[in-house]
C-alpha cells in the first residue's frame, strides 16, 4: 500500500557535442595538425524531472531541445517548455491522491507570476 505524493526532483543542463580541444603531440619545431570533429552539431538543454513514491517505479520526465546557432535562436529552455514538462509529470503522477510535491534550484524561468 502506497500512502503520500510523489517527490519530484528537477534539474537542467546544456550539453554541446564539440569536444572542449584537440591534443596531440610532435617532435619539437614540427606542429602537428589535429583533426577536431564534431565543430558544427550546436548544442542542446535538457530538463529532467525524476519523480518518486515508495512502492511505485520511478519516473522520469525530459524536455530537450536542440539549437543550431542561428541568428536570433533561443539557446535555452523557456517558460513554455518548463510549463509543458510540469503538466507533463503532473499527468503521469495523476493517480496521486495529494498531486506531485516538486524541489528545484534556483532557476528564474521556473518562477510563476
Amino acid at each position: 500500500m502506497t500512502t503520500g505524493s510523489f517527490i519530484c526532483f528537477e534539474d537542467e543542463a546544456g550539453v554541446t557535442g564539440r569536444p572542449p580541444k584537440g591534443r596531440t603531440w610532435g617532435r619539437r619545431g614540427i606542429t602537428p595538425t589535429v583533426r577536431v570533429p564534431g565543430c558544427s552539431r550546436g548544442r542542446l538543454s535538457v530538463a529532467g524531472l525524476l519523480c518518486i513514491r515508495p512502492g511505485l517505479p520511478t519516473r522520469l520526465c525530459y524536455r530537450l531541445r536542440r539549437h543550431a546557432g542561428r541568428k536570433g535562436e533561443r539557446r535555452s529552455l523557456s517558460e513554455t517548455d518548463y510549463i509543458r514538462l510540469l503538466d507533463g509529470a503532473h499527468r503521469d503522477c495523476a493517480r496521486s491522491s495529494t498531486g506531485p510535491t516538486l524541489l528545484t534550484d534556483a532557476l528564474p524561468a521556473l518562477d510563476s507570476p
